[in-house]
């Protein structure tokens, strides 16, 4: 499974630099980003001094659910800060706090983004630990089939108490705008594969075992031009879509600028 999905990504990445559009939702860590990744672009760049992004996500499984609220500030139309709260209903009912933040580097027409974060695993508890990762992220503009479409790529390296000294992260999706004629630009369909997910502690697949698919509908309600000023974004996507440890993501972001 895992060699089909490559190949099945790196035929995207390989699509021809075009007309792409981009969303800029949140991943489901708050990081500007696809489900489980982070993108080069950042929530408000090149169109707010200050922007602020507010999100929440459901993760559910057939016996876990997490709660995951989140808040991104833009900054300077270059950097990027976002916390989330991951609030895990299971058996110990313990809790992740997660610290993103990246600067976008001046490059034009690929968005290049250097960025990392910390994560503070069951924070709080007698077991707690700490991991930080640092990466770098690229996207760039395509099509396929008339379709506009942006390509991630992000390559970086984890530190801390539940990873490798020798593992390399890895992580590569696309967003396409599906069908824009038909349905006016409002669904985009969402994909990444990695080998790590949003933290070291996920509900659901651990992805840093054997990699991991993630695939679902991103909403853009701010596709309506009354509404082209703010951000409003509905998730419905699944993590670890083609194994049996699949889980369920519904969520949102809603975004303004401030200045």
């Amino acid at each position: 499974m895992k060699n089909v999905v490559l190949v099945f990504l790196v035929f995207f990445v390989s699509i021809g630099v075009s007309f792409g559009q981009s969303l800029k939702g949140m991943s489901l860590n708050g990081v500007t980003g696809l489900i489980a990744i982070p993108s080069g672009r950042i929530g408000w760049e090149q169109s707010a001094e200050v922007g602020v992004d507010l999100g929440y996500h459901a993760l559910v499984t057939d016996n876990q659910t997490s709660h995951l609220p989140k808040l991104s500030v833009s900054l300077f139309r270059r950097v990027e800060v976002a916390v989330a709260y991951d609030i895990q209903e299971t058996e110990n009912d313990e809790s992740d706090i997660l610290i993103n933040g990246k600067i976008q580097l001046p490059t034009n027409g690929t968005a290049v983004a250097l960025g990392g974060n910390f994560q503070s695993i069951d924070f709080g508890a007698d077991n707690s630990g700490s991991v930080s990762q640092l990466y770098l992220a690229a996207t760039y503009p395509g099509e396929f089939f008339s379709m506009p479409a942006e390509t991630s790529i992000v390559v970086g390296k984890s530190f801390g108490d539940y990873v490798g000294d020798s593992d390399i992260d890895f992580g590569m999706g696309f967003d396409l705008l599906l069908f824009p004629e038909t349905f006016q630009g409002y669904i985009h369909w969402i994909n990444d594969f990695s080998n790590f997910s949003y933290s070291v502690d996920p509900i659901g697949a651990l992805a840093n075992t054997r990699g991991v698919f993630n695939s679902g509908i991103r909403i853009d309600l701010a596709s309506n031009p009354n509404l082209s000023r703010y951000k409003f974004v509905i998730d419905a996507t699944l993590t670890d879509a083609l194994d049996q440890n699949r889980a369920f993501a519904l969520g949102f972001a809603f975004g303004a600028p401030i200045r």
